[in-house]
């Protein structure tokens, strides 16, 4: 069964979010197992410099380092990664899963993700050229990964 795991920047505060996390994650489970880990968000001063930004950004990185799974297949979502279908994507998912049984996502924090996570990336991905909040990431992350999931094992959901 392929392990998926997803690392984000910060803790979901709202109610109905974390709801939605939870109705994913149980469904996803039907298909494989499944991890979010959060880490730590760290935040700047109002109009932060970019010096302070990139000390985000490390602080943030080194603990999403930490925190990948040995051997697993790395993609960060980052506005510059590649756009795919759903189709695409269930493809792609189903492409790794015969070399790697280990996929971690990562989602970054309000200023994304460090160069050095990036990098560790085999394929960067996004989901759109628009901005969402990192919270609101996760949900839609979430939903994609089932809707995936459930073209490759031809259920009803993906219409």
């Amino acid at each position: 069964m392929i392990k998926i795991s997803i690392i984000a920047v910060g803790k979901l505060k709202e109610k109905y979010l974390r709801d939605a996390v939870a109705e994913y994650t149980k469904r996803i489970s039907a298909f494989a197992k499944i991890s979010i880990t959060e880490i730590n968000e760290y935040r700047c001063y109002e109009n932060p410099s970019s010096a302070e930004i990139g000390q985000v950004l490390q602080k943030e990185g080194e603990q999403i380092i930490s925190k990948i799974p040995k051997g697993s297949f790395v993609i960060p979502m980052c506005i510059e990664g590649v756009q795919k279908t759903s189709e695409e994507f269930s493809a792609e998912i189903e492409k790794i899963s015969l070399t790697n049984s280990d996929i971690t996502f990562i989602i970054g924090g309000s200023f994304g993700l460090s160069d050095e996570v990036k990098s560790l990336g085999k394929l960067k991905m996004s989901f759109s050229k628009m901005t969402f909040p990192h919270q609101l990431m996760r949900v839609i992350l979430l939903e994609q990964v089932y809707r995936a999931l459930s073209i490759s094992n031809n259920t009803k959901y993906h219409k």
